[in-house]
């Protein structure tokens, strides 16, 4: 599967964004997404997933702002950013995997990968 995020760009502190990340490629409903962030100088980290079938979950920090869907017959999942903070400024990427071993939370068992898209978040 290909997977390509969009949607990134400048915003104010308090806005929202989405985010899309568009997949080709058949069966995209059986796939598991998650999506990832990175700044500079550190490393990729866990934002959240949805599974097939729709469950999410998300990483503590962004319970609540984050919202993670997906609309398998358009082969997309978005990530819906709301009361955004400086400190979420990053490129964002998605990221995709079928095996069901293995933790979501980490960088490593997602084999397949957008290109990722910067968000910036102006104080």
């Amino acid at each position: 599967v290909q997977l390509q995020a969009s949607g990134g760009g400048l915003v104010q502190a308090g806005g929202s964004l989405r985010l899309s990340c568009a997949a080709s490629g058949r069966s995209f409903s059986s796939y598991v997404v998650g999506w990832f962030r990175q700044t500079p100088g550190k490393e990729r980290e866990f934002v959240g997933v949805v599974w097939s079938g729709g469950s999410t979950y998300y990483t503590d920090s962004l319970k609540g702002r984050f919202t993670i869907s997906r609309d398998d017959a358009k082969n997309t999942v978005y990530l819906q950013m709301n009361s955004l903070k400086p400190e979420d400024t990053a490129v964002y990427y998605c990221a995709a995997r079928t095996m069901t071993t293995g933790s979501y939370y980490y960088v490593s068992n997602y084999p397949y990968w957008g290109q990722g898209t910067l968000v910036t978040v102006s104080s």
